[in-house]
């Protein structure tokens, strides 16, 4: 089966097997290691990945529904000036220990700072948007603090309203 959809702002056209999730065709078919296999049920968040601009478990998803689609994994969000500053939040808060779940985290930190309507952000609304991914290591009170200080980060704002590079 042929599909054809756009990784990270490049066009990939692929013969696949129709039983395979996005999750095999990225991280083995296409090499971007960011997205991991942790429980393959939907459960953990180790291979979330913006679908359209929405975060998704790319384990859940059958590979052939991204066909037409945008897909941005973590390799893809390095390429935005707007990373740097999400990177340095995360390390200044130590958010970080064996980073396996980490990708995840950011994406689906991305999906909510790209998202967000607020004015003021809560601890509730991070932890919500954060929903769906596992730590077992750092613990998610330094996580939800780097993404409350992003959330007020006003440079911040400004690259997401007008230099995200992924709309459709």
């Amino acid at each position: 089966m042929i599909v054809s959809f756009k990784v990270n702002g490049r066009q990939v056209d692929l013969d696949i097997d129709p039983r395979k999730r996005l999750l095999d065709v990225l991280h083995d078919d296409l090499q971007l290691i960011s997205v991991k296999e942790g429980c393959g049920e939907g459960e953990c968040g180790a291979c979330t990945v913006l679908f359209d601009g929405q975060n998704v478990n790319s384990c859940l998803v059958p590979a052939f529904q991204a066909d037409g689609h945008e897909i941005v994994t973590l390799e893809g969000l390095k390429k935005w000036p707007g990373f740097s500053t999400i990177e340095r939040a995360y390390l200044e808060h130590g958010a970080v220990q064996c980073a396996y779940c980490l990708s995840g985290f950011v994406v689906s930190t991305v999906a909510y700072l790209k998202n967000q309507t607020e004015q003021t952000v809560n601890e509730d609304q991070v932890k919500y948007a954060l929903a769906g991914n596992l730590c077992r290591c750092t613990g998610y009170t330094k996580i939800v603090e780097a993404v409350k200080d992003l959330a007020e980060h006003e440079k911040l704002k400004e690259l997401f309203a007008e230099d995200w590079p992924y709309e459709r």
